[in-house]
């Protein structure tokens, strides 16, 4: 049985929320580090003032790049990259360019990809590829895994919380098959409750982006006590 404090360090405790506000947001960080969650869920804008409430603790800042839709440049996402990593964030999600892939053009998507892990490995910063799944078929979902498994970067994500659907255990187990052990796999998009956060671990996942961190983790407290 996996311990407390190892599934809170597997949660990316998640404040996406286009009117949150700096309260929301040093509560949301006084919270993870109460939690010891492994990470702060944000956008790009408030990645400093984020490290700022942070600088003392062990809570890894993150940074939602080309959010939520992917559809910017990959020029305009690689200097998002360097603004946050810039500003203190620790770890970057950013969207793929769905429609390129939905186009067939994987060499776009590598090409992206490659550009992004190139400047987060410059910054010494961990990235994450969000594939937002509920778009993708079975063979789409693969390509961009198996382009991730030459690339490496440190985690395939299933979705941005945005679209119409989140992750599923299904979702998982295909991505962490395809990519092996070379990529982490982090699930995200409806994750509210224990008992899906468990499935998804169970599935492969070795992280977990929810708003629901604290809810999980008190439920857990009281299974486990």
């Amino acid at each position: 049985m996996i311990a407390l404090e190892e599934l809170a360090n597997m949660i990316d405790h998640t404040l996406l929320k286009a009117a949150a506000q700096k309260n929301e947001f040093k509560k949301l960080c006084e919270e993870a580090d109460s939690y010891g969650f492994k990470m702060v869920a944000i956008n790009s804008y408030p990645v400093k003032m984020c490290h700022t409430f942070l600088k003392d603790s062990p809570v890894h800042v993150g940074a939602a790049i080309g959010f939520p839709l992917g559809q910017t440049t990959i020029e305009a996402k690689v200097f998002e990259v360097q603004d946050a990593i810039k500003n203190g964030a620790n770890e970057i999600d950013y969207v793929i360019n769905i429609g390129r892939l939905k186009m067939g053009d994987l060499a776009y998507i590598k090409r992206e990809m490659q550009a992004i892990v190139r400047a987060s490995r410059k910054g010494k910063i961990l990235s994450k590829v969000i594939l937002e799944t509920c778009y993708l078929s079975d063979e789409e979902k693969k390509a961009v895994c198996l382009i991730a498994k030459e690339v490496k970067p440190d985690f395939v994500k299933t979705s941005t919380g945005f679209g119409p659907a989140g992750a599923t255990t299904t979702d998982v187990l295909l991505m962490k098959k395809t990519v092996g052990a070379a990529v982490k796999v982090k699930a995200a998009g409806g994750i509210r409750d224990l008992s899906t956060a468990l499935q998804m671990i169970d599935a492969g996942a070795e992280r977990l982006g929810t708003s629901s961190g604290i809810k999980i983790i008190e439920e857990y407290r009281s299974l486990v006590n």
